[in-house]
Order: C-alpha cells, then structure tokens, then sequence
C-alpha cells in the first residue's frame, strides 16, 4: 500500500489558498451596508437603514412614494417637551436630506449638515391643528432633485 505524503510546504500552501477562497466566496455574498439615520431623545437612540434605496444612485420616481409607506418604521416615543437629535451618516449629509411628515416636507431646501436638533412638540401636531399621539417621519436623501434613500421613522408620544 503507497501513501502519498506531502511536505509541509504543500500542506500550508493548500491550507492558505483554501483559506483565501473561503474568504473570497463569503465577503462577496455580503451587501454594502445602507447608510444610517440615528435619532436620540435623551440617553435612548435609534438607528435605521434607508426602507429604499440603489447603492447611491437615484430611486425611479415611480417607486418614491410606496418607499414613503413601505416596510415596517423605526419607532422611538418621547414627551413633548423632549429634544429629538437627528444624526445623518457624512454621505447622506454631503447629497443633502429633507425631513418629511408622512410624505409632505418640510422644509424647501436639503439639509447638508450631520447634525440637527428639534423640539419634541413640532412632530405632534395634525395639519388642522389638532394634537396626535403618532407621527410618521421620513428623512429623505436627495442629490439635486433626485431621491437617492429614505428613512423611516415613527415616533410616539409618551406621557
């Protein structure tokens, strides 16, 4: 009977090669994370990935507003007189990013800074005045006028 015996050279050369292979095959099953949002309200934060989004290039304008009510939002309650820190990661910054109730924004013009803060009281109240208990929040990423990711958030009144 021959057994074949390969020096040690050969046996961690295949070890290694072997080892780059299993390496190779797992890191390209892996997606490119999404940037994150984060939004803070005292010591309790909350992070979300963007419900829609196509590696950094814009989404169809047919598909924004289903993005806008897709999918399950990232919840976090606080009281009315708490502060809501908003934190965007550097890249959606630099393409700018709109704050939207439900699907209306709010504001004209992109926010291109990382950081932003907001009272607790400007989030619940309805468009006739009216208090609420909920409000649906999206932090729209945008390049110029194309949307690039949104972010879903609801956020709750506590007492």
């Amino acid at each position: 009977m021959t057994v074949a015996f390969y020096s040690g050279r050969r046996r961690r050369a295949a070890a290694a090669l072997g080892a780059v292979s299993a390496g190779l095959l797992v890191l390209s099953a892996c997606d490119k994370p999404t940037p994150l949002v984060t939004v803070t309200v005292g010591t309790e934060s909350v992070h979300a990935e963007a419900t829609c989004y196509n590696d950094g290039e814009a989404i169809k304008e047919s598909e924004v507003q289903k993005c806008l009510t897709q999918g399950t939002p990232t919840k976090i309650d606080f009281a009315l007189d708490d502060k809501v820190r908003i934190g965007v990661d550097p890249e959606i910054a630099e393409n700018g990013w709109t704050l939207l109730f439900g699907a209306q924004p709010v504001e004209q013009e992109p926010y291109k800074k990382t950081y932003r803060t907001i009272p607790g009281n400007a989030f619940f109240s309805s468009q006739t005045g009216e208090p609420t208990t909920k409000a649906d929040v999206n932090i729209m990423e945008t390049n110029g006028t194309k949307v690039i990711g949104i972010y879903r958030f609801q956020f709750e009144k506590s007492s």
